[in-house]
């Protein structure tokens, strides 16, 4: 995974009237947390961030002030719930070589068996433990062939090399449905009598 370098500074004003002042320049506040460290308040670049977080788990290389680099991913991301500008991030601080639990999103390839049934995502994303600096973008799994009543476990999807679950071996990701059944038109005639009789 390839890191996204971006500037940032930190931040000593607070609350709704300094952050809406952040957005107004094209900024976005954001917490930096982790390693026992005490939060470090920053403002990061809102055009940049937006194209970095794009990509799932990104992996972000912080230069702040010009004085320290901080590599961090993302934690919480919060949006305009109507616009969906970025309002406000949370980055988990981390290290070359540690793992970190994220989600992976669980993308699908294939044709399911005739019949109209539906596939239904149960996880959309993976829980994986991982490398910080190798974190995989996706996880691909096939569907072809798969009728009503089958289900995809955690355990069933190949992994990267280094890449582990984070949930249980047994947990249902996705599952087949079967195709639903029109209601039989004998029913509505049925209905209709009772009423002519009424």
């Amino acid at each position: 995974m390839s890191e996204v370098k971006l500037t940032a500074e930190t931040r000593t004003e607070f609350g709704k009237g300094a952050a809406r002042r952040i957005r107004r320049d094209n900024k976005v506040p954001g917490v930096l947390y982790g390693h026992g460290s005490d939060p470090l308040h920053l403002t990061l670049p809102g055009h940049d961030l937006l194209l970095a977080l794009r990509t799932p788990n990104v992996l972000i290389a912080l230069d702040i002030d010009g004085k320290s680099n901080e590599l961090a991913i993302p934690k919480a991301v919060q949006r305009d719930p109507l616009k969906g500008f970025l309002e406000h991030v949370d980055l988990q601080l981390v290290k070359r070589g540690e793992k970190v639990t994220v989600e992976i999103p669980v993308q699908t390839e294939g044709e399911l068996a005739a019949g109209g049934n539906l596939l239904e995502h149960v996880l959309n994303a993976l829980p994986v433990e991982t490398e910080a600096t190798h974190i995989p973008e996706s996880v691909t799994v096939s569907v072809e062939g798969l009728e009503a009543g089958a289900s995809v476990l955690a355990k069933d999807i190949a992994l990267p090399k280094g890449t582990t679950l984070a949930v249980e071996e047994d947990a249902v990701v996705l599952q087949v449905l079967a195709a639903q059944a029109e209601e039989a038109p004998e029913g509505e005639a049925a209905e209709g009598e009772e009423v002519a009789e009424a």
